[in-house]
């Protein structure tokens, strides 16, 4: 029987994610920063993992962001909102990270938004 290949890429991604979450687990001192890349969007949360909390979170999509940038999806956006999301762990007393990249790989948007974190001090 023939698989729909949607199905077929939501399964390699629910692979992949299983794979990445083994190893990346975020605490108080030290959360997991995600990373969730839509179609028009960015979003980026810290979550302790041991509690199941999210600590701090930005996107592209809130409002103040959308007043200062026409596009939300080009890679000078990302670096903004690494420069956001850094400047909040910051004022949380949170110097270094780990980072999750989701299912999307290390390279443009994603890239650019963990390079800009680490501009702003975080260390991962």
């Amino acid at each position: 029987m023939l698989k729909d290949k949607t199905k077929i890429q939501s399964e390699r991604e629910a692979r992949l994610r299983r794979r990445i979450r083994r190893t990346v687990r975020g605490t108080a001192e030290r959360p997991r920063v995600h990373v969730f890349k839509s179609n028009r969007y960015v979003y980026t949360q810290a979550v302790n993992d041991e509690t199941g909390t999210i600590l701090a979170s930005a996107c592209t999509l809130e409002k103040g962001f959308r007043e200062q940038r026409k596009n939300t999806k080009n890679l000078s956006s990302c670096e903004a909102l690494g420069e956001m999301l850094a400047q909040r762990l910051k004022a949380m007393n949170i110097a270094a990270i780990v980072f999750d990249r989701g299912t999307s790989p290390y390279h443009g948007r994603i890239k650019a938004l963990a390079e800009a974190m680490r501009k702003n001090g975080l260390v991962f």
